[in-house]
């Protein structure tokens, strides 16, 4: 009914409602967010990764912190990740203003609020004052609701009005018209271009990433994979840094951090090949995890099993398949919520993409539409010893949508765990 409702009701009475209810939790809940330093980050890849970065950071700096992302929220003092939904974005705000006030009464000083570009265009965090605005990137994804990238661009640059701090990736192609929309002190950060903040000498291995920040006198070392996490990295030290956040806290709070889950998460049973769990529903998110992983995957292979989302950009489905044509040695083509798009045409829109990169069906890419025997196919038939087997973006989503109008349970990690637990068991056993 409600998804319904979003497709006839104009997108301005949607923006509308989103702003009254707004003012009215505003009011409601005596605007938490002036009580504490919110830190916002948004950007199309990186934003999850980059605020728990920021989180463990604070954390170990002694700070009273807390988080709110897209997998759920770490409040202060509690153990455990609580969780915001289905297909969680940036809450409604009734429930953000719920969640900062909650967190406030924790005892929280500092908040760390991942922001999504709807959330931004559409009044969801209308009065939450930002002391720190920060984007990791802007890619062309989500056109089918921002329509252009410049619309898109124009949504993420709302986060950075009014804040003390702008922060932004000087070598991301978003950065001159960012540029121009920062307020407060602009802090730039970088690989390949000259910036406020800079890492060199990268060095990634299967066990991480070392890399040496421009002003801190030792090398960051992190347990991440792919050099896209420089990057994140880098914003999340900038954030530190504005904050008179000790290098020291910035090393431990780096070094101790392990994936977010769903974030090229490792799921190991004791077998002879590797298997990650990603969220990589991007283009960009999908292409640069990818090659990343081909760089490291020594002699075994890549196999990746992921899908597209219906009722979502269908234009980011033959990039996608290109990329997956081009890094990975295997493809499993699959379902990631059709909701009421047909499966099958999106599966071979992707696969029109594999095919480009030279993809041979049944011999380099198969199409298998339930995503359960897909992942099974891909560890059970598929792996061989020293390969590496990687799921996307479904991670930590715990629903699946097949039709449009009905959630149906789904768990990734169990879909992959259930497969290793089948292939470890002799046949007949």
């Amino acid at each position: 009914m409600i998804r319904t409702l979003k497709k006839i009701v104009p997108r301005p009475l949607i923006k509308l409602y989103h702003l009254v209810a707004a003012v009215l939790a505003l009011i409601h809940y005596r605007n938490p967010s002036r009580d504490m330093v919110v830190i916002g980050i948004t950007g199309t890849d990186g934003k999850t990764t980059t605020s728990y970065m920021v989180y463990e950071i604070l954390k170990a700096a002694g700070k009273a912190v807390s988080l709110v992302t897209s997998v759920g929220v770490i409040y202060h003092g509690r153990e455990g990740t609580e969780a915001t939904g289905l297909h969680a974005t940036t809450p409604a705000p009734f429930e953000i203003q719920g969640i900062l006030a909650e967190a406030k009464a924790s005892g929280t000083e500092f908040m760390v609020l991942e922001t999504t570009s709807h959330g931004l265009d559409q009044f969801r965090v209308f009065g939450i004052d930002y002391t720190i605005g920060a984007v990791t990137n802007i890619t062309h994804e989500h056109l089918d609701y921002h329509r252009t990238w410049d619309a898109y661009m124009r949504a993420k640059a709302k986060l950075l009005r009014g804040v003390e701090a702008s922060i932004i990736n000087r070598d991301d192609e978003s950065f001159e018209p960012l540029r121009q929309r920062a307020e407060g002190e602009l802090i730039t950060y970088g690989v390949q271009h000259p910036a406020e903040l800079t890492a060199s000498s990268i060095q990634l291995s299967p066990q991480g990433i070392t890399f040496e920040v421009s002003g801190m006198s030792k090398p960051v070392t992190m347990q991440l994979l792919g050099e896209y996490n420089v990057y994140n990295a880098l914003a999340a030290i900038a954030i530190a840094q504005h904050l008179r956040i000790p290098d020291e806290a910035i090393y431990a709070g780096l070094g101790a951090l392990q994936p977010p889950p769903g974030r090229l998460e490792r799921v190991d049973m004791g077998q002879d090949f590797t298997v990650f769990v990603d969220f990589a529903h991007t283009s960009n998110s999908l292409d640069t995890m990818l090659r990343e992983l081909s760089r490291v995957k020594g002699d075994g292979r890549v196999i990746v099993v992921f899908g597209c989302a219906g009722e979502r950009d269908p234009f980011k489905r033959f990039p996608m398949g290109a990329s997956a044509g081009r890094y990975a040695d295997l493809t499993v083509i699959t379902a990631e919520d059709p909701r009421s798009e047909d499966l099958n045409t999106i599966m071979e829109q992707i696969a029109e993409g594999v095919e480009s990169e030279g993809g041979v069906r049944d011999e380099t890419y198969f199409l298998i539409g339930d995503r359960r025997q897909a992942i099974h196919t891909a560890i059970c038939e598929l792996a061989q010893p020293g390969d590496i087997v990687v799921t996307t973006g479904k991670a930590h989503e715990q629903s699946m949508n097949y039709d449009g109008l009905v959630e149906t349970p789904w768990d990734e990690f169990e879909a992959v765990r259930s497969a290793l637990r089948a292939r470890a068991t002799p046949v007949g056993g």
